[in-house]
């Protein structure tokens, strides 16, 4: 492990201003072409070394275990910083990072289980097949789940034997920069994870291109995606990308009202709305819509009631990450062409009820809801990432099902019905990679977790994932006698042309 730029665990201090001028730190002296350069062959002569790469799969996963046990033993620590880094609330964070160790330890387990397997050939052969790492890999990590997202991608690569170099947001670099003491502390050798803190446009784009980097890894936006994976392509080299969403989530008449009004203001407002599976558009059957939205727009309220100072245990929900991002959810709400908004449409400034704290110190967006939004509206169609819903009534179960797919992304959707075969039914229509049935947002190292159309390509979590970032090798083994293979072999025999090609 090697890490370029050295930062200390912030203190404790007022919300976020100080990660703020830590961050800023870490880019102060952004890295230079040749440094970047640099760190890539020096990632590859560590994977050609094989300390890592053909290291025993028990080496590999008891370093994996320690590092999960590391993990859990700093998780305040780490929810701390990525409190103060993101503006998330405490609460989220603790609660994030506490699963971060489930991981590395499923994947050390699949290092002892997962096996290969021999060939049904023909003849007197023995063709086994092995898994074997691709090489360099480089990962692009975003701001919304700096940690969460980083494990998840990293776990697999790792087990599989590959050096893996890591940019991170450059608005969000310090807990993942934190993990890096850890992997060292836990015997991950020299060389073999490296974080590059720096800019997509620079330090990303040079990753993306560089020739010894055999995969990338991105979770970002879609247009940010598809100009990287354009680079990767020309290179010949493996890419998975998870992108942009606008999740749809339908309640059915049938739907138990106060589970579903619960399940969607989390898959709403978690994360301040700036998940990739936000539960951005609310589609209510007719006959419960308006004891829905009554209830709905309660909670609504109680939410924004409650949101103070992010290090605060009861704070219900954070900042976005910067003014920037705020400018941008505002735009997109004030210049919406159809629709009604019912709660929100504004920033939050002066003294919270919770805890007096000023709300003009953070990037506060009231959680905002939106009626009745024509489909062609940018904010239907567009990702918002942040605290934003439209909601929209329908009728049919077919009409419902051609809202949801209504849209360019295909990530995540949600239904919520206590109609067994509906459940099924729907789910199965739905044009997402993950579909939530009386539940959002649920997640799991064994569960593939990736999107359809525009909303990226590959999958992460799982089997899936390991072996994305390994590649098949074949070992043809001849195990005929000598004999034999003289008798039957000799391909330009004088005598007869009787032998097997292939």
């Amino acid at each position: 492990m090697t890490r370029l730029g050295r930062l200390n665990t912030p203190p404790a201090g007022p919300w976020f201003r100080l990660a703020r001028r830590k961050t800023t730190a870490a880019l102060s002296n952004p890295l230079s072409s040749d440094a970047v350069d640099v760190a890539i062959r020096s990632a590859h002569r560590v994977y050609e070394s094989g300390v890592w790469s053909k290291a025993s799969p028990l080496l590999r996963s008891n370093v994996l275990s320690r590092l999960a046990q590391l993990l859990e033993d700093r998780v305040p620590d780490m929810a701390r910083i990525e409190t103060l880094q993101t503006g998330r609330v405490i609460r989220e964070m603790n609660a994030q990072i506490g699963r971060l160790p489930e991981w590395l330890r499923y994947y050390a387990a699949l290092l002892r289980t997962h096996q290969g397997f021999i060939t049904p050939t023909q003849g007197k052969l023995l063709n086994y097949v092995n898994r074997v790492p691709l090489g360099v890999v480089a990962q692009i990590t975003p701001f919304n789940h700096p940690l969460l997202i980083a494990v998840k991608k990293l776990a697999p690569a790792l087990a599989a034997g590959n050096s893996v170099l890591v940019k991170p947001s450059e608005l969000a670099p310090l807990s993942l920069l934190e993990f890096s003491e850890l992997a060292n502390a836990a015997g991950l050798p020299g060389g073999v994870f490296t974080v590059l803190p720096g800019r997509g446009p620079t330090t990303g784009t040079q990753l993306a291109s560089h020739p010894l980097v055999r995969k990338v890894d991105i979770t970002a936006g879609t247009e940010t995606g598809r100009s990287i994976g354009a680079i990767v392509g020309s290179n010949l080299a493996a890419f998975t990308a998870e992108l942009g969403g606008k999740a749809p989530v339908i309640v059915f008449n049938d739907a138990d009202l106060i589970s579903a009004v619960n399940g969607v203001a989390f898959a709403s407002f978690i994360a301040s709305g700036q998940t990739c599976v936000s539960g951005a558009r609310i589609i209510i059957q007719d006959k419960i819509y308006d004891s829905f939205m009554k209830a709905f727009l309660e909670k609504v309220r109680s939410i924004a009631q409650r949101i103070g100072n992010p290090l605060n245990s009861k704070s219900a929900m954070g900042t976005v990450i910067s003014e920037h991002h705020l400018g941008r959810i505002h735009r997109m709400v004030s210049s919406c062409n159809s629709g009604r908004v019912l709660v929100g449409g504004h920033r939050m400034s002066g003294t919270s009820p919770l805890d007096d704290s000023d709300l003009s110190r953070g990037c506060f967006y009231h959680p905002t809801v939106i009626e009745d939004v024509n489909v062609n509206d940018e904010i239907w169609e567009e990702e918002i990432f942040g605290p934003v819903v439209v909601v929209k009534k329908f009728g049919s179960e077919a009409e419902g099902v051609a809202l949801a797919n209504m849209s360019k992304y295909g990530l995540g959707a949600g239904v919520w019905t206590t109609n067994l075969s509906r459940a099924h039914r729907v789910a199965d229509s739905i044009e997402a990679g993950l579909v939530w049935i009386n539940t959002h947002h649920r997640n799991d190292p064994s569960s593939p977790w990736g999107g359809m159309k525009e909303s990226g390509i590959g999958r992460e979590n799982g089997i899936e994932a390991l072996e994305a970032y390994s590649q098949s090798k074949s070992i043809i083994v001849n195990t005929a006698t000598a004999e034999e293979s003289q008798m039957h072999d000799d391909w330009f025999s004088e005598i007869g042309n009787d032998r097997r090609y292939g």
